[in-house]
This record gives structure tokens, C-alpha cells and sequence, in this order.
């Protein structure tokens, strides 16, 4: 699963993933810092199943802090995203091919109104954050549509004479992207364009390119730089966008991080406080900072970034967490660390899906499944439910 970073420039994007991955990109107040896509994991939240059973947990692909379990996300950091991209303008062909295989995006704005459509530093307040929002949507969706009418014409005329389904033709042109069939169903069926695709026109091919785009590319929106926005403006962004609204402080999640990284505080991303751990140690500069720090992060219940990846990754993309494991009684696998792996698969996913995605040998191998809660035998189409713990039996 990976999720795309966007946004245009010199909006705090790359703070943003700085701030969610503590990788080391490059971070400057101007237009196009970011040339080369970064990418970088990132992790989510989920109860660890240890503290129910009463044993301790050896994760193998993610962490565990005191019941927490941390799973790993990818994320990529594109370029900055300017209007007309989809017509090359800018870093936009490079933008929009780094972003062909991402499940979803977080959009980060810029909440404070302080740069322009195009990344420049203009007075606060002065642009309108919602036009971000809607240029970005119309740049994806306008690509997308320039990959479809690609010879669709002869296509179309093709397509109808020999009664081949309009679904999978959009499909064909559009899965180099991460389209799947049924996002294309499901736009189809939401618009319900003409039934002879050879008479429909460039609105209708804009209107479900925009459709597959908000089920194939779902966005979140951060609206970063919250701590210097007017409270009645992000307000009404937020009330604007909806519930896949976020105000963030990206810059003060990556300075707790690091603090904590350095000792001097402990701090937990998503939490809405932290502590420092020997104040003799902070000279006035440092207790300063902190005092602002602490400022944001109450003010805000937290400074968003994890809220983001964790609302994209659960709500966004309905994702759940399951664990594998050999031994249903000792929670173990072959080596006998105890749920050593962490699995995130989208909501639907069956006990035979999980079972190809450990290894292949062991999906097309697959006699059934254990439920380790219940000790239940279940069929190769039980649907997991989240935090389930499951051991597969195959064929050896």
C-alpha cells in the first residue's frame, strides 16, 4: 500500500513527509525544492493483539510501543504540482507518472492562505486554499482523461461492433494508473453515460474521469501550517472539504520528533501532549521552543500528521490489520517469534486472499484457515475481520 504526498510547491509537502517518516529530504522556502520523488514509510496505530493473550509480541515488520502496534506505510513525496501539469507544465509529467501506483493521496495545503496558485509567498490570508483543492482534483482527472482519448474514437467504434463491454476497454487504457475494474463499474454506473460510448462527448469523458479518479486516487486533505491560520478560515475550510479534513502542523510535529529523538522529551505521534523528560538539560532557547510547541499541540488536540496517515489508511482506504501466524496455540511462527508480522489488507479480504499474500506456495496450497480466537476452522472465503489472528493450513 503506498500513499502519494502532493500538493503544489512550497506548501510544507515535503515537511509533511519529513515529519511522518523522519527521512532526510530537502526543505526550502521556493518553488520545486522537491525534483525527485522520496519515499519513505510512515506508520499507523493498532491494538497489539500481545495484551490480550498475555505474552510479548517479536514484530518482525513493524514495532510495538507498550501495546501499540506501529505498521509500516509507504509514502512518496512527489514534486510540486502547478495548474496545467497534466499538459507537461512544470515537473508535471513527472508528477502525475510518480503517482500512477499510489492507493491514495494526501493533499497538503498551505491553511494560512500564504502561497499563491503556482507555490509563490503572497500575504497571508490573501489566496484561497480551496482553489488548491479543486486544481489539484481537475489536474488528475484531466490526465486521466488525456490517457483515455488516445485513439478512443477507433476504439469505441471497435469496441461497439464486435459487442465488447465499454468497462473493459476504459480498464485497459487506465490500468497502468491503479484503476481496477471495479472502479471503473462504479463510475459507470454513478454517471450512467450513453450506452454507445462512440457518441459520447469530451464533458461526459471528463465527467467519469473524474468519477474513476475519486475512487481510484481518493484524496485527504492536510491543511497544513494550521498554527498560522485565522481560526474563522480554517474553520470554514474544514467545513468547506468535509470530514477528509485535517488542519496539521507538520513543521512542529518533525521539531517533537526530533526532540524526542534526542532525549529531551517523550513524545508519541498522535498525542496531544508530551512531557520533557529533564528540564536542567534545556538551555532558554530550547525551553522557549518547547513552550510553543506545547502550545500547538494542545491547541489542536495534536499537530494532525499521524490523524492524516492513520484517517487515509482506515477511513480513506478501509484497511484493516491481521496477523499470521503457524501456531495457533503459541501465536508463533516457524522460528517461534511470537505475531512477528503485521498484515494491512483492504476491508473484504478473505482468509485465501491473506494466504497468497504471505506466499504464493501457501494460497495456491490452501486447504483452510484457523480463526485463533475461536478456535474455528474457516473456508478459503471467510471474510477477516480487523485485529483477527489467523493460521493457514496448505498442502506441503
Amino acid at each position: 500500500m503506498q500513499i502519494g504526498i502532493v500538493g503544489k510547491p512550497n506548501v510544507g509537502k515535503s515537511t509533511f513527509f519529513c515529519s511522518a517518516t523522519l527521512a532526510t529530504v530537502e526543505i526550502a522556502s521556493y518553488p520545486f525544492t522537491t525534483i525527485k520523488s522520496n519515499k519513505g514509510v510512515g506508520y499507523v496505530r493498532g491494538e497489539c493483539p500481545h495484551v490480550e493473550f498475555e505474552t510479548q509480541c517479536m514484530p518482525r515488520n513493524a514495532g510495538c510501543d507498550d501495546g501499540t502496534r506501529l505498521i509500516p506505510v509507504e509514502l512518496l513525496d512527489v514534486a510540486g504540482l502547478v495548474p496545467d501539469a497534466c499538459e507537461g507544465r512544470g515537473l508535471g509529467n513527472q508528477f502525475l507518472d510518480d503517482l500512477m501506483q499510489a492507493d491514495a493521496l494526501i493533499h497538503v495545503v498551505d491553511a494560512s492562505g500564504a502561497t499563491d496558485i503556482e507555490g509563490n509567498v503572497v500575504t497571508p490570508g490573501s489566496h484561497d486554499p480551496l482553489e488548491d483543492v479543486k486544481f489539484l482534483e481537475k489536474e488528475i482527472s484531466m490526465w486521466m482523461k488525456g490517457i483515455l482519448n488516445r485513439g478512443w474514437e477507433r476504439s469505441a467504434r471497435q469496441s461497439h461492433m464486435e459487442g465488447r463491454s465499454v468497462d473493459s476497454l476504459i480498464h485497459e487504457r487506465l490500468t497502468g494508473l491503479g484503476v481496477t475494474l471495479s472502479h471503473v463499474n462504479t463510475a459507470l454506473r454513478e454517471i450512467q453515460p450513453p450506452e454507445n460510448p462512440q457518441t459520447w462527448d469530451q464533458d461526459t469523458m471528463y465527467h467519469l474521469c473524474d468519477t474513476i479518479r475519486k475512487y481510484a486516487k481518493p484524496i485527504m486533505v492536510a491543511l497544513n501550517k494550521a498554527d498560522q491560520a485565522d481560526d474563522n478560515a480554517l474553520d470554514r475550510l474544514v467545513k468547506a472539504i468535509g470530514p477528509m479534513a485535517v488542519p496539521t502542523c507538520a513543521e512542529t510535529e518533525l521539531a517533537l520528533k526530533r526532540a524526542a529523538k534526542s532525549g529531551l522529551i517523550d513524545y508519541h505521534p498522535g498525542d496531544a501532549s508530551f512531557d520533557i523528560i529533564d528540564p536542567s538539560r534545556l538551555n532558554t532557547a530550547q525551553s522557549k521552543a518547547l513552550d510553543i510547541l506545547k502550545e500547538n499541540i494542545e491547541r489542536f488536540e495534536g499537530t494532525g500528521v499521524q490523524k492524516c496517515l492513520e484517517t487515509a489508511t482506515y477511513q480513506l482506504l478501509d484497511r484493516i490489520i491481521v496477523y499470521p501466524v503457524e501456531d495457533e496455540t503459541h501465536l508463533t511462527d516457524h522460528e517461534g517469534r511470537v505475531l512477528p508480522d503485521a498484515f494491512m489488507v483492504p476491508r473484504g479480504t478473505t482468509a485465501r486472499d491473506l494466504a497468497y499474500k504471505v506466499h504464493t506456495d501457501l494460497g495456491e496450497n490452501f486447504i483452510r484457515a484457523i480463526n485463533v480466537r475461536t478456535q474455528r476452522t474457516v473456508g478459503n472465503d471467510y471474510i477477516l475481520q480487523d485485529n483477527d489472528i489467523i493460521t493457514i493450513v496448505s498442502r506441503r
